[in-house]
């Protein structure tokens, strides 16, 4: 027997007849005349088919929590106001305050005096933050743990980061190609293999792929009325790492996504721009990975170079008379 995962919105039954058996009736009625297709696996082969395990062996990169962050967020509600000046918290100068607090220094002057690098520039501002209320048997108590519980996640991270490498090997190619899209470092290039898979013969189209993962506008229109496109919902660990993605994409230089995310967060907003910029880097990632080659990069003068330079002139003449201006243009004889 072949066993199909159905998706649960293609199976929808009249109201009021819902038992199990009437379900399984329907589905079998459903998948008889051809009115259902299996969907793609949720575990696809490769380095993320080990979820599908009751004891997985391979941990792959859902596996490796949060980090830091967690910790961070933890110790900027005890004592001082440390994370009113310094940036990073859990740096190596707010660590070394944080120990120093954790075993009985309270003096705003030493501890300050830990401060390195361009830290040392706010020492005024350490000196104020760090005259908190600190009590050593109480809020020391509770840092300490929270340092320890970071340190022990740091070492989780680096086992399972080193398992990672091992378990994602024969898909370094894929990886290294990832890796050339702007936005994509190597810990998101692994996520998307192990989501998606090397093989992108599990998708007709890049289309497919990108409506499978959440990313594509939805479809609600009804009598002429188009109602909102919300996108469906797709794998959180897929879209919480393209999101990431397309965040870091659109921070780039001379990029074309930084041109999309730019061109469309003026008339949009910032969430559908970044949106978008997701959907074009999972549409790049499926060409990448289909026809095994690098990201060509198309510059961030893409959208101009779509039209004439008349166009361009025409488009920059309406603006200025919008703006009460009567413009003139005259060109510019070269020497």
């Amino acid at each position: 027997m072949e066993c199909w995962l159905l998706n649960a919105a293609h199976l929808h039954h009249v109201p009021g007849r819902k038992t199990d058996v009437a379900d399984a009736a329907w589905i079998a009625q459903l998948v008889e005349h051809g009115l259902v297709r299996p969907s793609f696996e949720v575990a696809p082969p490769g380095p993320g088919a080990a979820r599908a395990d009751p004891l997985p062996q391979d941990p792959d990169p859902r596996a490796r929590p949060g980090g830091p962050a967690a910790g961070s967020r933890s110790c900027r509600t005890l004592g001082p106001e440390l994370s009113s000046v310094a940036t990073d918290v859990l740096g190596v100068s707010g660590r070394a305050m944080l120990e120093a607090l954790v075993a009985g220094t309270h003096d705003p002057e030493v501890l300050a005096a830990l401060a390195k690098g361009r830290l040392r520039a706010k020492l005024p501002a350490l000196r104020e933050a760090l005259a908190g209320r600190f009590r050593t048997e109480h809020h020391g108590l509770l840092v300490a743990q929270i340092l320890a519980h970071v340190d022990y996640l740091d070492e989780t991270i680096a086992v399972l980061s080193a398992r990672i490498q091992q378990v994602i090997g024969p898909y370094a190619e894929q990886v290294a190609l990832l890796d050339t899209i702007p936005g994509i470092d190597r810990r998101a290039a692994e996520v998307i293999v192990a989501e998606i898979g090397p093989d992108m013969g599990q998708f007709p189209t890049a289309a497919h792929l990108a409506s499978w993962a959440g990313v594509c506008p939805g479809n609600n229109e009804s009598a002429g009325k188009h109602r909102s496109g919300r996108t469906r919902k797709g794998s959180k660990w897929l879209g919480g790492c393209l999101s990431e993605v397309a965040k870091a994409a659109s921070r780039t230089k001379g990029t074309y996504l930084n041109a999309q995310y730019h061109r469309l967060r003026g008339r949009r907003d910032p969430g559908k721009a970044t949106m978008a910029v997701a959907h074009s880097v999972l549409v790049i990632a499926y060409h990448v990975l289909d026809q095994g080659v690098a990201y060509q990069e198309l510059g961030d003068d893409y959208f101009q170079q779509r039209h004439s330079v008349e166009h361009h002139q025409r488009q920059l003449v309406r603006q200025l008379e919008r703006l009460g201006h009567k413009v003139t243009l005259e060109p510019i004889q070269t020497a």
